[in-house]
């Protein structure tokens, strides 16, 4: 027979594991000194690095492309001749779509951007601004880095000049350029961000100047080598209706090439120009701040729940 024990019933203990959300609050109140220690720390400091940082201005100009407009003619000569021309091996183009990307394409390629730079040159307001007095409307260039004076880049311990390379100044010169392209309507909004207004806006012109430029003798360059290959297939040939053919697309080369010589904004043109900008673009100052209040909570609090846990766990 088995015995029958009564025994009396354990109550439910909980597991230690289990987060006490009013332990957790006790917790935090108790280290509120150290979480408004670490806020004021970080936010003394945020506010610091906020006033430090000079302010940068935007210039930016409003683009429309050039090809469009001519899309109509153009497509009409390719389907008229396209054929022909690609039995002849030559490419008369076009593309409204691929003339713009092409455009854009170089607008932010290494070659253009680094010819730019040398052009007009820009290297030392590019890589050794420091910041821009608004009273005599003139750059404050890094003494550190290059030597107003002497008009030379200063040099490191080890004698070694401190000029940056072309991929630095390439690297510069891209962050601060700005492209946005509508899908809706087709404008291209171009834009520079630079410590001085002026310049901001004197580079934004010279960019759609320069690119303009440099397209349009892409374009010419192209133009002649195809009239100068077509020119070459007539003489080869001794057949009357091949050489008519070709006669007839050196006609529409050459007119291609009247009108691309007589054309300024031959990418873009422009919509709304750049002007000087009175209101600066940045830094978010304010933005600074209360990011760096927010870390400085967060740092705070984390401190204290680890704190807490280890106490929790001895």
């Amino acid at each position: 027979m088995a015995d029958n024990y009564n025994l009396p019933p354990q109550a439910y203990r909980p597991q230690d594991d289990e987060i006490d959300l009013k332990e957790l609050f006790l917790a935090l109140w108790k280290g509120k000194w150290i979480i408004i220690l670490m806020t004021t720390l970080f936010a003394v400091g945020g506010v610091l690095y906020a006033l430090s940082q000079p302010n940068t201005y935007k210039a930016e100009a409003v683009l429309a492309s050039a090809s469009d407009s001519q899309s109509g003619g153009l497509a009409a000569m390719a389907s008229q001749f396209g054929g022909l021309a690609s039995l002849a091996g030559i490419n008369l183009g076009g593309g409204g779509t691929d003339s713009k990307g092409i455009a854009l394409a170089t607008l932010q390629s290494r070659q253009f951007l680094n010819a730019f730079v040398h052009k007009y040159d820009l290297l030392v307001p590019l890589m050794a601004g420091e910041k821009w007095d608004k009273v005599q409307d003139k750059l404050i260039l890094n003494a550190d880095l290059y030597d107003a004076q002497k008009k030379e880049w200063a040099t490191d311990d080890q004698g070694k000049t401190l000029k940056p390379s072309d991929w630095k100044a390439y690297g510069a010169l891209k962050d601060i350029l700005s492209i946005s392209d509508n899908k809706d309507n087709g404008l291209v909004t171009l834009s520079v961000t630079h410590l001085s207004p002026t310049i901001a806006k004197q580079w934004v012109d010279w960019l759609v100047v320069d690119l303009n430029a440099w397209v349009k003798k892409k374009s010419l360059d192209e133009t002649r080598r195809n009239i100068g290959y077509l020119e070459e297939q007539i003489e080869r040939t001794s057949i009357s209706d091949m050489q008519s053919v070709f006669y007839q697309l050196i006609e529409e080369q050459t007119k291609n090439l009247m009108l691309a010589q007589v054309q300024d904004e031959f990418a873009f043109k422009i919509i709304d120009p750049a002007v000087v900008p009175e209101e600066k673009a940045g830094p978010k100052r304010a933005l600074i701040c209360v990011l760096a209040v927010l870390l400085g909570g967060m740092l705070g609090m984390g401190i204290v729940l680890i704190r807490f846990a280890f106490i929790k766990k001895d």
